[in-house]
């Protein structure tokens, strides 16, 4: 017989665990069907700064911000700004801003953490998905299983096997792709390095590319080299040798640049993982669908370059657990309810990364960042 479940959540990343959690606080526990194999199958990322009004709300509604707040980077606020040539333009070192920095890791695994051990079930990769009427659906698994739901919930991330249920619009290239790579155990085998980066985030940018670095809580220095490129460009990166060609391949495109900033490039170690950035476009919404929904990367995938996308996965999250909960017996209300919020909080972050993307990679920067960095000092409240 063909499993049911009530609520059925499709992906376990960081909106999928907050949704279940904030559920299993109410009282109400809901499967999360999710691609991997085990919670350690890939590694999670980079550090992810937080946010007072979105994912610190989210991790409040859980009842997990004390245990979030112990397992912060301290240091990770910190923000250095440079010009190619290595200039220092801004340095900020205050760490009590309203941005805690946390390792994405560190984050799943205190969500996973808080659900019973029956809740993710692993190596479940979604092959397909469809209605049967009346709200109800059936989604079949990779491995030929299948199990129906009255309510369907996509936190399956930018490629969702579940967006298309309510929407036809896929994610398009922005022009900007990444290559990342690390610098390990990086006081003892890369100081010098160590000291460019300094203890939080650095922007350096110029002629539309840039290097940005932090360091993370395991002592290495993550680094993510963007560069305004052709989509096809990535896939055609030589990396049969373990990262030696890509990395001069890199390192062409930051000629002139300062010696310290082409450093980060020549010293890193393991192999370099491209990365494409794709968005959905900003203000992307769909009509009112019963029986399913979108969190996420799968409902508003964007850009990095605001800082929001793990955020709004939180609080799509707690925002859809509590209308589950605030409108027991009424699915459709609940997610009238869920919607009408998260579309222009989406929106609005999404066209905020689309500007963030305009000014780290404009033809004059770091300037427009340095400018709007003043903007936000200037509006700050004086203490």
């Amino acid at each position: 017989m063909t499993p049911h479940f009530p609520i059925a959540v499709v992906g376990g990343g960081l909106g999928g665990l907050t949704l279940a959690r904030v559920l299993h606080v109410h009282g109400i526990d809901v499967p999360v069907f999710d691609l991997d194999a085990s919670p350690r199958a890939r590694t999670q990322g980079g550090m992810l700064d937080i946010h007072e009004d979105t994912g610190q709300a989210a991790l409040r509604a859980a009842r997990l911000h004390e245990d979030f707040l112990a397992k912060v980077h301290p240091g990770g606020q910190e923000l250095r700004v440079m010009d190619k040539r290595g200039r220092v333009l801004r340095e900020d070192g205050d760490d009590s801003g309203g941005r805690p920095e946390i390792d994405r890791g560190d984050l799943r695994d205190l969500l996973l953490s808080s659900l019973p051990g029956d809740t993710v079930r692993w190596n479940a990769r979604v092959a397909s998905c469809r209605a049967l009427g009346e709200g109800r659906h059936e989604v079949t698994l990779a491995d030929g299983t299948s199990f129906t739901t009255d309510l369907l919930i996509g936190a399956d991330g930018a490629w969702s096997r579940v967006r298309p249920l309510v929407s036809a619009v896929t994610p398009a290239y922005t022009g900007v792709s990444f290559v990342e790579l690390d610098l390990l155990d990086a006081d003892a085998r890369h100081p010098a390095c160590a000291e460019t980066i300094g203890r939080g985030m650095l922007f350096a940018l110029g002629e539309e590319k840039g290097l940005l670095a932090h360091r993370e809580t395991d002592g290495c220095l993550h680094l993510y080299v963007a560069l305004r490129v052709d989509e096809a460009w990535l896939a055609a990166l030589d990396r049969t040798d373990g990262g030696d060609t890509v990395k001069t391949t890199l390192l062409r495109y930051f000629e002139g640049w300062d010696p310290a900033l082409r450093r980060l490039v020549a010293e890193a170690d393991g192999r370099p993982v491209p990365r494409a950035i794709h968005a959905l476009p900003v203000g992307h919404r769909w009509a009112r669908v019963p029986g399913v929904t979108l969190l996420g990367d799968a409902a508003h995938l964007m850009s990095p370059f605001a800082g929001e996308g793990a955020n709004l996965a939180l609080i799509d999250g707690a925002d859809l657990g509590r209308c589950l909960a605030g409108h027991p017996g009424d699915v459709e209300a609940a997610l009238a309810a869920y919607e009408e919020t998260l579309f222009p909080r989406a929106a609005h972050a999404a066209g905020e990364s689309a500007r963030g993307l305009e000014i780290l990679f404009s033809p004059d920067a770091p300037r427009p960042l340095l400018e709007m960095f003043d903007g936000l000092d200037a509006e700050a409240p004086r203490p």
